[in-house]
């Protein structure tokens, strides 16, 4: 069977992260890359280095990456779909819901396979997460919490914190409890003196009643990627920078010490971190992909997906602008 002839589009960052991935993924060969300010970077490595996505889909491509900045994700990505090339597109689909459902309902009117980038979702520590929470390893699961800030990212103009960075981890919260958001309130800060927030606190409720709260930002020396999970049986903890993921249990042991039993809810057990393979998110979301556009089984983040993220999004934003809770299927 012959190779699945691959493209990528947008040769920034995250672009050459996909070029080095997509020219080394089994049954795949990238045949061509496009850009409009060229390969600055020098990722391409011989293949051809076009300016437009019309030129990239001349290449006769059975696929694309799209590493492009988000403004422009609904003009590449409904080129590709018309073309009838499957696609990847980077997080977020799409600067606002009206864009992300149309590309959705482009690739799905199509009959093409199209996923988003929510790379997190493949990071081992959440992997393991899930599978876990899926045996029943922490029982019901009252509480989820996530941090993640670190400096300010020169290269992001087009969106805010919420749409860069918040989305990975409302679409982590969702995938590993296989809940939807049923509510956010959420408050923002731009002290970066840009168009955009900076800045974002958010709590937030689960349909099966699920607590979350989560803390963004592009303001802080430390960078910190943490998502807490914590059930009836102890607590889940997930370093998705080290890819490490910690168990914390509750106690079996009676505290007899009353000054201590009085301010203590649950009592300290056994601290355990896991040992798990830890592959490269990336590479895994890649392979994903390609088995979904060979038809074969693979876990890949829809476009319904994608769209989903983006509704709770600018639920956030639009909490934070109002000062009132949003019920996420009133805004939708």
């Amino acid at each position: 069977m012959a190779n699945l002839r691959a493209g990528l589009i947008g040769l920034g960052m995250m672009g050459r992260h996909h070029a080095r991935v997509l020219a080394s993924l089994e049954g795949v060969d990238l045949v061509a890359v496009a850009d409009p300010g060229g390969d600055q970077h020098g990722v391409a490595a011989g293949r051809p280095v076009h300016d437009s996505v019309e030129q990239l889909i001349a290449a006769g491509l059975d696929y694309c990456a799209v590493a492009v900045p988000t403004v422009y994700h609904e003009e590449v990505g409904l080129a590709l779909a018309a073309a009838g090339v499957h696609a990847i597109i980077e997080k977020p689909l799409a600067q606002d819901i009206a864009s992300a459902r149309r590309i959705a309902q482009a690739f799905a009117d199509q009959g093409l396979v199209g996923a988003v980038g929510h790379i997190e979702r493949y990071n081992p520590a959440l992997q393991s997460a899930r599978q876990r929470l899926e045996q029943g390893e922490l029982g019901t699961v009252y509480q989820i919490i996530t941090r993640r800030q670190g400096p300010f990212p020169g290269r992001i103009a087009d969106v805010g914190v919420v749409k860069d960075l918040a989305t990975h981890d409302i679409d982590l919260t969702a995938w590993v409890t296989q809940q939807a958001f049923a509510s956010v309130a959420a408050r923002t800060a731009h002290k970066s003196g840009r168009e955009h927030e900076d800045l974002i606190a958010v709590v937030g409720s689960l349909t099966d009643g699920t607590v979350t709260n989560h803390l963004v930002n592009w303001l802080s020396p430390l960078k910190e990627r943490v998502t807490i999970v914590t059930g009836e049986k102890g607590t889940f903890v997930a370093d998705t920078l080290t890819a490490d993921l910690t168990f914390y249990a509750n106690g079996s042991v009676r505290t007899t010490w009353d000054d201590v039993q009085q301010f203590r809810g649950v009592s300290e057990g056994d601290v355990v971190r896991y040992a798990i393979a830890k592959p490269e998110p990336l590479r895994v979301e890649h392979e994903n992909f390609r088995d979904a556009v060979l038809g074969r089984p693979a876990d890949i983040v829809t476009m319904e997906q994608g769209l989903t993220t983006v509704v709770v999004a600018e639920a956030m934003i639009e909490s934070a602008n109002t000062g009132t809770t949003i019920d996420i299927k009133d805004h939708s």
